[in-house]
């Protein structure tokens, strides 16, 4: 009942934000970059609540916290250290600079006029749509997943509840409103993290004794051949710390930042969030070895582990029913912060980067707005059927999503901010060669090892982006000067 009650709140101030940005939504660049004037702490709050969803909460960190036992929390620290202060202090200056002088709003279009390549964008549009929109319908295939067994609802009502109420905030408000439901989905992340593990490592008889018990029992409970090696776990490390690099739904926080002097501060704001957020998931995954034996852990009915179960059926046996409210809260603000971006970037793929009627005379970007709003109420409901109907080949391209995005886009993009030499035949090369490495290793080393095929996919293009840049023809002067004139 509690958790009912807080959920309908939670649901009412959600649209109540939606309605808000709406009348604050009134061109192009207000639905798809709040306008450009975002501040550091909402800037900051929204890269985080993008950066982790409910795939951490329920499945990553229960079936990491088992297999990888301490050894997990290099991946939280490497989250925070990397995918979230790095990031911010590499890219963020220079993708703020560089998108203003291009006029550029999206990947696509940043890669397209950087590069001065006109059909780099529908292809780089492509892999965005066929890639992300799989990815957000996976989200929410997990929260109706969670919803059932914590509601009684039935799948397809959690569905259909989540899909509705997410359209509503996105279609109305765009991103604006995706910011402002972000950082109170932030707040609720940020403290309900901290007081679930002040609650578990309590009934656990404190901090170092957990961690103590785990040391110790944990060879007992994992086989050596079970074990991951050491390639398994930096693969995952670099896949989840510096794919983010290059993923459309995360630079896009760049692009919307005030102005310069807001980076720093956003950077201590989104690591220190990481840092909570990212520890306090492993963590709990982490304590499945003081709270669960092999033999009591959840299995599936073929009797393997079922890993997606461990951290709910920790919280919900360890937990008392307010502060498993609180947390089903969490775990649904992770999840539509990280999806509602996701649906924008997929949508922003045919409404800005596709959409003909952007170019035409007298239209403009702002015209476009109508289109923007209409193709996320679509793609929302793709994301709908996508999750009732799990198709075999949709799967798959679950399964590749990250690995494929990331490999496509960072390079191409990074090189594209710092490096002039960089030609428009490198990022074709680099995007496609990503990729190409990614499809390949997914399928020859299999989804075991789907964190070593993104790796490869990510690094490759680095090499194959400067080779064929410089064995063709520089860029044209005025191009660059456009794209790193100083502001």
């Amino acid at each position: 009942m509690i958790g009912i009650i807080f959920l309908s709140v939670f649901l009412v101030v959600m649209t109540s934000i939606g309605i808000w940005g709406l009348r604050k939504t009134k061109t192009l660049n207000d639905f798809f970059l709040g306008g450009r004037n975002l501040g550091p702490w909402v800037s900051a709050v929204a890269y985080g609540t993008t950066y982790f969803s409910a795939v951490l909460f329920i499945g990553f960190a229960g079936k990491q916290g088992w297999l990888f036992g301490l050894n997990a929390l290099w991946i939280a620290g490497g989250n925070a250290l990397f995918g979230c202060l790095a990031a911010w202090l590499i890219l963020a200056k220079r993708t703020r600079r560089m998108t203003q002088n291009l006029d550029a709003m999206t990947m696509p279009e940043f890669l397209q006029e950087r590069y001065g390549a006109k059909h780099l964008k529908p292809i780089a549009a492509a892999v965005i749509f066929f890639f992300l929109l799989p990815y957000s319908a996976s989200v929410f295939k997990g929260l109706g997943h969670l919803f059932e067994a914590s509601f009684g609802i039935s799948y397809d009502t959690a569905l259909l509840i989540m899909i509705g109420f997410t359209g509503i905030y996105l279609v109305l408000g765009g991103y604006f409103a995706i910011a402002i439901t972000d950082f109170v989905q932030g707040i609720i992340m940020f403290f309900g993290a901290l007081v679930m593990i002040a609650v578990l490592f309590s009934q656990g008889g404190g901090f170092v004794k957990v961690l103590s018990e785990v040391a110790s029992v944990y060879p007992s409970h994992v086989p050596e051949a079970q074990r991951p090696s050491l390639l398994t776990i930096l693969s995952l490390v670099f896949m989840t710390s510096f794919g983010t690099w290059g993923l459309p739904q995360m630079v896009q926080k760049f692009y919307a930042i005030r102005d310069e002097k807001v980076i720093k501060t956003a950077a201590i704001i989104t690591t220190i969030f990481a840092t909570v957020i990212g520890f306090s998931a492993y963590l709990v995954g982490v304590t499945s070895h003081v709270f669960f034996t092999p033999a009591t852990l959840p299995k599936m009915a073929s009797g393997s582990i079922n890993f997606d179960s461990i951290v709910p059926t920790l919280l919900t046996t360890r937990l008392p029913e307010v502060l498993m409210a609180l947390i089903l809260l969490l775990i649904l603000s992770a999840s539509m912060s990280t999806l509602s971006s996701l649906v924008l970037v997929s949508s922003s793929a045919v409404a800005i980067d596709l959409y003909p009627g952007r170019s035409e005379p007298g239209s403009g970007k702002d015209n476009s707005v109508a289109m923007m709003r209409f193709l996320s109420a679509v793609f929302v409901m793709i994301s709908y059927f996508i999750s009732r109907f799990q198709f075999e080949f949709i799967v798959t391209l679950m399964s590749l999503s990250w690995g494929a995005v990331a490999g496509s886009f960072t390079a191409p993009y990074i090189y594209g901010l710092f490096w002039k030499r960089g030609t428009k035949a490198g990022a074709y090369a680099g995007l496609l060669a990503g990729l190409a490495t990614e499809i390949t290793l997914f399928f020859v080393l299999g989804p075991a090892n789907a964190p070593l095929a993104a790796s490869c996919a990510i690094i490759v293009p680095f090499a194959v982006v400067p080779l064929v840049s410089l064995a063709t023809t520089p860029p044209e002067g005025k191009l660059l000067d456009r794209a790193f004139e100083a502001r």
